[in-house]
C-alpha cells in the first residue's frame, strides 16, 4: 500500500494582547486553534500559510517564523505533516467570523481555561519556546497513540 501524505499548515499570531485563535465550533476537531489549512498543490508551506490566515482571519502576515513539524502517522498509511509558524508581524482588519471559527485574541493567561485540542494544546509552548521542534504520533487502530518530541 502507498503512503497518503497530506500537508498542513498552522501559523500562531502573536499580539499586545495575546495568541490569535479560532473558536471552531464544526467538525471532529472543536475547540480554539491557530490558522491554517491543507498545503494545495504546487504552493509551498509558507505560501499556505499566509493564505490560510487572510482567508481565515483577514489580516495579511509577514515574516513568519519556521518553529518546527508535527507529524501524525493514522493507521492505513496515512500521515499528516503540519508545517508550524509563528509571526509578530500582521495588518488588515480582523474578520468577526470565518467559516473555520470566530478570531479573537486569548491572553496569555486564559489559555488554560479554554477549550482546545489537546494536539495544540501541547505544541503551544513548543511555538512559543526557543528554538524549533519535531513530533511525531503513531496512532493505532485501537484508539492508542504514541507521542515523540524532539526540540532541535
Amino acid at each position: 500500500m502507498a503512503e497518503n501524505i497530506k500537508l498542513y499548515t498552522v501559523c500562531l499570531i502573536i499580539g499586545k494582547d495575546g495568541l490569535l485563535l479560532l473558536d471552531r465550533q464544526h467538525g471532529d476537531f472543536r475547540g480554539f486553534i491557530a490558522p491554517g489549512g491543507r498545503v494545495e498543490f504546487r504552493e509551498s508551506p509558507i505560501q499556505c500559510a499566509i493564505r490560510e490566515v487572510k482567508e481565515e482571519t483577514g489580516l495579511d502576515v509577514s515574516h513568519l517564523q519556521f518553529k518546527g513539524i508535527a507529524e501524525y502517522m493514522n493507521p492505513g498509511d496515512e500521515r499528516y505533516m503540519i508545517f508550524n509558524y509563528i509571526t509578530y508581524e500582521y495588518s488588515g482588519e480582523l474578520k468577526t467570523e470565518s467559516r473555520e471559527g470566530k478570531p479573537s485574541w486569548i491572553p496569555l493567561s486564559e489559555l488554560e481555561h479554554i477549550p482546545m485540542q489537546a494536539n495544540f494544546r501541547r505544541r503551544i509552548p513548543l511555538l512559543l519556546g526557543e528554538g524549533c521542534f519535531e513530533t511525531h504520533m503513531d496512532r493505532y487502530e485501537d484508539g492508542m497513540a504514541e507521542e515523540h518530541v524532539i526540540l532541535c
